[in-house]
């Protein structure tokens, strides 16, 4: 069990310490993402960058996740459920388009007159709070993938194990903390699970956002 989100992101930290990084950066997921990902930041003496893939959900039924979709367009589906949900190739496309302005205005929201970080040739640290299905963090990975990073490396507090299998290949390492074989959501594996407002997601960006490595 993780007392609270900065718990596990100094947990983390642990274990990411006494590595090289040449041009490090941490990179998070909004927005209890940030939180883990701020001590991460401070803890290695890195910069905070953030990456805002959005579930898509089922009609009718939001919660339950068909894809996910980055702020590039980069997307990924389920396609048995997305067939399931009679999602056509015009629906997946206004979808995305839907999810996308809605990352810009969260993007525009969190970084404010930040200009974009560039993740070429870095060493990404991606986080997170927790990971459940994976759909997030594969749109994620494969956004950063393509902007061409040194290396990748997701560093999450907990995932399920099938989970975990289904990232790697998308990844050079993992490193996760807790792999419970019974997973039934990222909250039940923290004492204080509170929501992360936008305004704690602003105040750590601009604590940050910068570092010593640029």
């Amino acid at each position: 069990m993780f007392v609270d989100r900065a718990d596990a992101g100094r947990r983390l930290a642990k274990r990411l310490a006494g590595r090289t990084y040449s041009q490090g950066l941490v990179v998070s997921i909004p927005r209890g993402g940030v939180v883990v990902g701020a001590e991460i930041a401070r803890a290695l003496r890195l910069p905070q960058d953030i990456i805002t893939p959005r579930k898509i959900g089922a009609p009718y039924n939001p919660e339950l996740a068909v894809g996910a979709v980055t702020q590039d367009g980069a997307a990924i589906f389920n396609e048995n459920l997305a067939e399931q949900f009679g999602l056509t190739p015009r629906k997946k496309e206004n979808a995305i388009a839907e999810a996308v302005a809605e990352i810009n205005r969260r993007m525009e929201l969190y970084r404010g007159n930040r200009p974009p970080v560039s993740w070429g040739g870095r060493e990404i640290i991606l986080t997170d709070d927790g990971i459940a299905t994976g759909y997030t963090a594969i749109a994620a990975l494969r956004s950063l993938r393509k902007a061409g990073p040194r290396e990748i490396i997701l560093a999450v507090p907990v995932a399920p194990p099938d989970t975990l299998e289904t990232l790697r290949p998308e990844v050079d390492e993992i490193i996760c903390l807790l792999v419970p074989e019974v997973f039934m959501a990222v909250g039940q594996f923290y004492y204080h699970f509170d929501q992360t407002s936008d305004e704690e997601v602003i105040h750590l960006l601009n604590e940050t956002s910068s570092g010593p490595v640029q």
